[in-house]
């Protein structure tokens, strides 16, 4: 098959397309490598800086059109597949859809589906938008909700999700969004991780149990890592000889592998019920994860007997609890760490993921 995958999120699209081509399938990734994160791809579509880099970026986008014609499958890894305003992307859209034989949307992260159903009907206990009952009102979640609700990026992503030939998910929490909406054509797919070459399943630093953290400047209160951190540098003043702390802050995805290699566990993502790509290329590495890890993360996999992941409540008590306790318990350490590797082979392969997304293209 001809593939085209239209921008990025984490490396989810860069790792698909290096899957579907050692399938044999043609595979073109036109992104802007997720930002600063400078992920792999074929066509870079980055947003020049300054007051007209919108205006040369649409110029530039419309020259590249006529060579994203004649594609079995088109897939957007967002309703905002290029760094556009959104009634700017719909006419884009529409010669894509025109142009190619088929149309899959990513349910992957931040779109209206996401923002609005965790913001009103709340099916989950907890997410990126709400505690129980109660919606979150920190600065991040405000500002993501009123950027996408009742605005153009609303009409563009309702458009676009009951154009589409299919929906593909990526975690539980996404499932749950776009599903209630769009059961027949909703389907959920593992994130595609490309299993690491080296990986360890003992404790990496004998004396110190060595915890590893990512964070996005621009995200950190939204997902919850600044809470994360904080009980990690409130452990480490308690067990400093027992405990390292290895923070990476907005680094390119090579220099945060290289900070995050002979780490013991990562902290990652607080209000998820699910690891995400980063914790996923952790886990595949011996890395064990300190985040979400619900149980339907688990029954979404099918999986009873892999139970890797140390699961935390959203709350600074919970994380601060659970990792004390990683920290006093080094002997639990091997066998986490080797549960960690088998969970990726088993749900996330890139190569097992490909021929799941395989299925779908040619289902359509």
């Amino acid at each position: 098959m001809k593939i085209l995958l239209l921008g990025e999120y984490s490396n989810v699209h860069a790792t698909l397309a290096k899957a579907l081509r050692l399938r044999g399938h043609e595979v073109t990734v036109v992104s802007n490598g997720d930002f600063w994160k400078d992920y792999p791809r074929d066509i870079d579509v980055s947003r020049p800086k300054g007051a007209f880099g919108g205006v040369r970026l649409l110029t530039r986008i419309y020259a590249l059109l006529p060579k994203l014609k004649g594609y079995d499958v088109v897939q957007l890894i967002n309703p905002l597949f290029f760094e556009l305003k959104a009634e700017r992307l719909a006419p884009i859209y529409r010669y894509l859809r025109h142009h190619n034989r088929h149309v899959v949307l990513g349910g992957f992260g931040m779109d209206w589906y996401w923002v609005h159903t965790c913001t009103v009907d709340k099916p989950l206990r907890y997410s990126d938008f709400n505690i129980g009952s109660t919606v979150r009102t920190d600065p991040p979640a405000v500002r993501e909700q009123r950027d996408w609700i009742g605005t153009a990026k609303e009409r563009l992503n309702k458009m676009i999700a009951a154009d589409c030939d299919a929906i593909v998910t990526g975690l539980y929490e996404y499932d749950v969004c776009y599903r209630q909406y769009f059961p027949e054509k909703t389907h959920f797919i593992p994130f595609p991780i490309e299993p690491a070459e080296e990986y360890c399943t003992t404790q990496c630093k004998r004396s110190k149990v060595t915890v590893f953290i990512g964070i996005n400047r621009e995200r950190s209160a939204y997902k919850g890592t600044d809470i994360m951190l904080q009980a990690a540098l409130d452990l480490r003043s308690r067990y400093a000889h027992r405990m390292k702390l290895n923070i990476a802050e907005s680094v390119p995805y090579e220099e945060y592998c290289r900070l995050m290699e002979g780490s013991d566990a990562i902290l990652d993502q607080l209000y998820s019920y699910t690891p995400s790509m980063n914790p996923l290329q952790a886990m595949s590495r011996g890395i064990i994860c300190i985040g979400g890890g619900e149980p339907e993360n688990y029954a979404i996999l099918n999986e009873k007997e892999l139970h890797p992941i140390i699961n935390v409540q959203p709350s600074y008590e919970s994380v601060y609890h659970k990792l004390e306790q990683f920290i006093l318990h080094p002997e639990l350490i091997p066998s986490l760490k080797y549960q960690s590797v088998e969970y990726v082979r088993r749900h996330h392969d890139y190569l097992k993921v490909a021929r799941s997304y395989e299925q779908l293209y040619s289902s359509l």
